[in-house]
């Protein structure tokens, strides 16, 4: 598993999120109304930045479930029900949803 920095790191660059290197650390940039503003990334922390990830991921064509303390992507672009990646939360539902996308975008950036 990667860190939470990974991870969201991750993820940002999944959402296309813009970002530059200085001074050893990567920095990122969210633009808003025309407004840009340096962020620190809150993925594994809120369901506000975490949600627009799920719904991006859907819009793929992947299923989301999201049941209990579990959550599991389904790949159903070809009408198949192979899983293509499923957590069990080890502190929280959504830990185990943050944890599921981490996972699923080192899958799709493997095999897309």
């Amino acid at each position: 598993m990667k860190t939470i920095i990974e991870g969201n790191k991750l993820i940002a660059e999944f959402m296309g999120i813009e970002n530059y290197e200085a001074n050893g650390y990567t920095n990122f940039i969210y633009e808003d109304d025309n407004h840009r503003t340096h962020v620190d990334l809150h993925y594994h922390g809120s369901w506000h930045w975490l949600m627009p990830v799920v719904e991006t991921i859907e819009s793929l064509g992947y299923e989301f479930i999201i049941t209990e303390s579990r959550s599991k992507i389904k790949h159903n672009t070809d009408h198949s029900i192979d899983i293509v990646c499923m957590r069990d939360a080890i502190e929280s539902k959504k830990q185990s949803v943050y944890l599921t996308v981490v996972e699923f975008i080192q899958w799709y950036n493997e095999n897309k």
